[in-house]
């Protein structure tokens, strides 16, 4: 199944293009998923094919799921006293939207769709929505480890003589559902068949969302599959105050053709799409998934002996990066992003020793402690 992401600058048009998207493939004859937030999306008219708008619902997942963890600690919150909350008097919390968009994206991923299209909230926000499951699979293993699960045959036999179940049963039953839920939103963000958008009107700010979109993807092991330039003015109009924005438009659209190689063109209808037909024309075909360059580990021992962690930061700049080690991971800043990547294996039995930015590749180096390698052979 093919997944595409779409993100934007605010007023870009990112909702439109996935839609028009969405709306063009289904023609074609695909079995399509939207996924989007605007329940003002008209998916009439498909043609040959099917187009399914689904709609995340942030107030009814908040409530389902508070409602459904407050039942499991029922024991526990009668001990405290504590009323319990009824469905009525709940409404969600800040970042229930973003969750409940995750779940929508996991929903839609296991659905016989061919194709599924995935409005995204403006860039910044995507960018910290695609990094939100392995942060908070990473916030779960290290307040519960999994390896302390270990004793779980004698809680029924402890919950005995307390008298009462023990909170911690039911509390790692639910880490493990929201575990599972996580790795599977993962799973889908980290597919090699998913890839992401960014829709920008070509204009000063055009270059500087390429440059944050490339490293912020780049740092979590994604890469950016196209750029789409809405909203451009013809090059050849007779009237001298359009000719000069269109003109300063297709400067920045030259810019934006040197940082990225695919850079596709979305005309500007003068107005806002008015149906099925206006959005046909800001349809953007499908493409593969863009490669994403691989995090290698270079071995240069016999030369240099140390061994060289190559990650590639596109766009990245030395005065904006950080590096600290810590146990088996390494804490990266790169920019306004942050990262905690678990090292490969190769490199847990070795310290730090440098690091340097070559062209967007980030360079660390290790030097193998000699308490942890085999000693060679006499």
């Amino acid at each position: 199944m093919r997944i595409i992401l779409v993100t934007g600058t605010g007023g870009a048009g990112r909702t439109a293009v996935a839609t028009a998207t969405a709306l063009a493939e289904a023609r074609a004859g695909r079995r399509v998923v939207l996924v989007s937030g605007d329940t003002g999306v008209d998916v009439a008219d498909t043609g040959p094919g099917t187009l399914r708008l689904l709609t995340p619902t942030p107030a009814a997942d908040f409530r389902r799921e508070f409602l459904a963890l407050q039942a499991r600690s029922t024991t526990a919150l009668d001990l405290l006293g504590t009323t319990p909350f009824e469905d009525a008097e709940l409404t969600e919390l800040p970042g229930s939207a973003q969750f409940a968009l995750l779940r929508a994206v996991r929903d839609a991923a296991v659905t016989d769709a061919d194709l599924v299209v995935v409005d995204l909230p403006p860039l910044r926000e995507a960018l910290a929505l695609l990094a939100l499951p392995e942060q908070l699979r990473r916030y779960l293993r290290r307040l519960l480890p999994p390896e302390r699960q270990a004793a779980r045959a004698l809680r029924p036999m402890l919950a005995q003589l307390a008298g009462v179940p023990l909170p911690a049963q039911w509390l790692y039953e639910t880490t493990a559902r929201w575990e599972a839920e996580l790795a599977a939103v993962q799973e889908v963000v980290d597919s090699p068949d998913t890839g992401v958008r960014l829709v920008v009107e070509p204009g000063p700010a055009a270059s500087d969302a390429l440059r944050t979109a490339r490293l912020g993807l780049a740092l979590q092991g994604l890469a950016l599959d196209a750029v789409v330039a809405n909203r451009v003015l013809p090059a050849d109009s007779a009237d001298p105050w359009f000719a000069a924005l269109a003109a300063e438009q297709h400067r920045h659209l030259a810019a934006l053709r040197e940082e990225h190689p695919a850079v596709r063109e979305l005309p500007h209808l003068g107005r806002a799409p008015r149906g099925p037909e206006d959005l046909l024309l800001l349809a953007v075909e499908d493409t593969p998934a863009a490669p994403v360059p691989g995090w290698r580990v270079e071995d240069r021992r016999e030369a240099d002996g140390i061994l060289v962690w190559h990650v590639p930061l596109p766009g990245a700049v030395k005065d904006g990066l950080s590096l600290v080690r810590r146990g088996d991971e390494l804490l990266l800043a790169a920019g306004p992003f942050r990262r905690n990547v678990p090292l490969p294996a190769v490199l847990r039995r070795c310290t730090v020793t440098g690091a340097g930015l070559v062209e967007g590749d980030l360079r660390i180096r290790f030097t193998p402690d000699p308490g942890l390698w085999p000693k060679a052979a006499p």
